[in-house]
């Protein structure tokens, strides 16, 4: 594996690419896109430039995955592009991957950002040594209903303007109520905001520090079926695991038993620490009552608590961290460095 390196920070005034590297809303759903276009303008002085994959027909993308793939590569390439900005995740991506070129991408580092599906491109980058940032998609992030969360918008702007995070601090709300994308009004409405009540720290309790490896749940298990683009398991030994679930919800005792199968592969064992984003507990298809999203959270953790007791009690656990499906986020370095201090409850991303 090549030798790390994060790709230039953006300055303001800067030209970024938005893309379709995974999905994209329906057509029903411009306004949402138009929203993250004018906050990238407005909020964050950035000058979007729009390829080809950024406003096509998401059926058109799921035939095409040799076009998205030739987004991304020419936005690397493009010397004006400071960064690469991903509209949302979506379910196929893990098809571009055989149509990228590697080489292009390692000779032309660009920040990338985006979440959910693209752990499969952030992990492919990965694997070429390209720090890249799971978070700040267009259509979630930039396009959040209402004003932008200021939480949001500090640890964006740290990713995009900044050379490391710094101290990741928690947030003090947040939601994970879906947005309603046939109303064009709704981007008035501000969602449904609850306390975040902090973060929860188990497992281990010495403090640890290394690379970050990991994304979305479900892509993760996507990766180790198909098992083409994975690091050697010496390459992750002393990282550590980020991980979060969609918005499908997944079961907590399959998310266990998934995990189970890794620790069984001899994988779970290698991490020094592990963050895990705070669990969407609804979605467009279900609106869970409060109680049952609070319980659906605990089970998880549990879940995934009593897993590493087993095959690597010594590391430190954290849960509900600002990253994935649920909202405000803090784009998370793939790749960077993260620092875990149980005595403190502190984290710090170099």
């Amino acid at each position: 594996m090549a030798e790390f390196i994060t790709p230039p920070a953006v300055e303001p005034g800067d030209q970024v690419a938005v893309l379709a590297p995974a999905s994209n809303a329906p057509a029903s759903a411009r306004f949402v896109y138009e929203l993250g276009l004018e906050r990238m303008r407005e909020t964050f002085d950035l000058e979007p430039v729009e390829y080809p994959t950024a406003t096509a027909d998401p059926e058109w993308l799921a035939d095409n995955p040799e076009a998205r793939a030739e987004d991304v590569m020419d936005a690397f390439r493009d010397p004006d592009i400071a960064a690469v900005i991903a509209n949302i995740g979506g379910h196929d991506q893990i098809t571009v991957l055989p149509h990228l070129d590697g080489d292009v991408l390692r000779e032309h580092p660009t920040r990338f950002y985006g979440y959910s599906d693209n752990t499969h491109l952030a992990l492919f980058l990965w694997n070429l040594g390209i720090v890249s940032y799971y978070g700040g998609s267009t259509l979630l992030e930039y396009a959040m209903d209402g004003a932008l969360f200021d939480y949001t918008e500090e640890y964006l702007g740290r990713a995009l303007f900044d050379d490391s995070i710094g101290e990741w601090e928690e947030a003090e709300v947040f939601t994970d109520e879906s947005g309603d994308w046939e109303n064009p009004d709704s981007v008035d409405t501000t969602r449904d905001i609850e306390p975040a009540d902090g973060r929860l720290w188990r497992g281990g309790d010495g403090t640890v520090s290394g690379r970050i490896w990991g994304g979305c749940y479900e892509v993760l298990v996507e990766q180790f079926l198909a098992d083409r683009y994975l690091p050697g398991l010496d390459a992750l030994d002393g990282a550590v695991l980020a991980v979060e679930t969609s918005e499908l919800i997944p079961d907590p005792a399959v998310v266990g038993a998934n995990l189970r199968a890794l620790g069984e592969r001899g994988l779970l064992e290698r991490f020094d620490g592990v963050l895990v984003g705070r669990a969407a507990a609804r979605s467009h298809a279900e609106d869970n009552p409060p109680e049952w999203r609070t319980n659906y959270r605990e089970r998880q953790r549990d879940a995934i608590t009593d897993v590493f007791e087993t095959y690597n009690p010594d590391a430190p656990l954290v849960f509900d961290c600002e990253f994935g499906h649920t909202y405000p986020t803090c784009p998370l370095p793939i790749g960077g460095e993260v620092e875990m201090d149980p005595t403190s409850e502190s984290l710090r991303i170099r």
